[in-house]
């Protein structure tokens, strides 16, 4: 079984793709699963970012009388495509695709329909099962299901990045500061966190909603005031660890100041089992979302939300399709995020063998 060498280094002194690097991408390489995880968490990605070109009631691209007009991106008013009113153009509108292709041609999005679009031309009842016009289905709404999802992963996937990324610089800030200077700074941490965390979040977000209209960003702030909490006593306990070691000291006997010994000696060799922990925060801000938006205090009405899917499916128990699309969705997001997890655990192990 190979090891891996513990012995805390100078950061600078061990480039970004040393041994222990490249041993770390090989136990994630080798781990089918985990790899199968990554790259299709990477094709997720993509596409959620790309929701506005693959999922949008515009056309990607018009040609009209010889002028080239790109609606997914600019608004235009009705009166550049022969209409009478200032307003935004509506290019559902029979009248407007009626005008451009007497003119003209444009290129529509794989799917023609928006998260918010409400198929009025549906011939039928709404929700209506999946079919050629809506592969799966739409809700009680008229909205077509696949943009829903397509939107609703991205707005999950960006709250719970921003989320795990605010979480990591709030709990290594904090806990870095208890851990290595430790006395009166670490027990008054202490106890100040033992406070904070004994709130109850939902309550508060449940008050809170009664004052201010919630939004996406409004959530990230109400997540992160508590969501440091899960790292802070982690990372505690390895500065805890560090600052005794002999490395420190000598950095100490040189002059160094207490922030760079923290920032180059300390952080570097802390962050390995912070790094572990992070998947478990990604895929728990993505739980809280949905269960947020489930129970009507997260996103406002209307939002691209897979939380809402759930609730349609609730309120619509003979519409199955409802229910095993969001039962998949949920399922098949969460299972690549804990297997992406279950890779970054056994790639930061040194015990782990990468040709296993």
């Amino acid at each position: 079984m190979t090891t891996e060498n513990t012995t805390p280094v100078h950061p600078e002194k061990r480039p970004f793709w040393s041994p222990i690097m490249r041993r770390r991408f090989q136990v994630i390489r080798n781990n089918k699963r985990v790899w199968f995880a990554c790259w299709f968490m990477l094709i997720i990605c993509i596409i959620s970012a790309g929701a506005n070109f693959i999922a949008n009631d515009k056309p990607l691209f018009v040609e009209y009388k010889g002028h080239a007009y790109f609606p997914v991106i600019f608004n235009y008013p009705e009166t550049d495509f022969g209409g009478f009113l200032p307003t935004d153009t509506d290019y559902a509108d029979p009248a407007v695709k009626q005008e451009i292709y007497a003119h003209g041609w444009w290129i529509q999005p794989l799917i023609p329909y928006a998260y918010n679009t409400v198929d009025i031309s549906n011939p039928d009842a709404v929700p209506s099962a999946p079919s050629k016009r809506h592969w799966l289905g739409t809700d009680d709404q008229g909205r077509d299901v696949l943009a829903l999802i397509i939107y609703g992963i991205r707005i999950s996937l960006l709250f719970a990045f921003v989320v795990t990324a605010g979480t990591l610089v709030l709990g290594v800030l904090l806990g870095g500061i208890q851990g290595y200077y430790g006395g009166w700074i670490d027990l008054v941490g202490q106890r100040l966190s033992e406070v904070w965390s004994s709130l109850p979040t939902l309550f508060i977000i449940m008050i809170l909603s009664s004052f201010v209209n919630p939004n996406l960003w409004w959530l990230i702030v109400i997540m992160l005031l508590f969501s440091w909490l899960q790292v802070v006593d982690l990372v505690r306990a390895e500065f805890l660890r560090t600052r005794n070691l002999e490395y420190v000291a000598a950095a100490k006997l040189l002059g160094l100041s207490s922030w760079t010994i923290m920032w180059r000696h300390v952080l570097p060799n802390a962050m390995v089992s912070t790094l572990t922990y992070l998947p478990i925060i990604f895929t728990g801000c993505i739980t809280s979302l949905v269960s947020l938006d489930y129970l009507g205090f997260g996103l406002p009405p209307g939002s691209a939300s897979l939380g809402e899917l759930i609730t349609q499916a609730q309120n619509n128990p003979h519409a199955t399709w409802l229910t095993i699309t969001a039962f998949l969705t949920l399922a098949i997001l969460l299972s690549v995020c804990i297997g992406i997890g279950q890779g970054v655990r056994d790639a930061m192990d040194p015990r782990h063998n990468s040709s296993r």
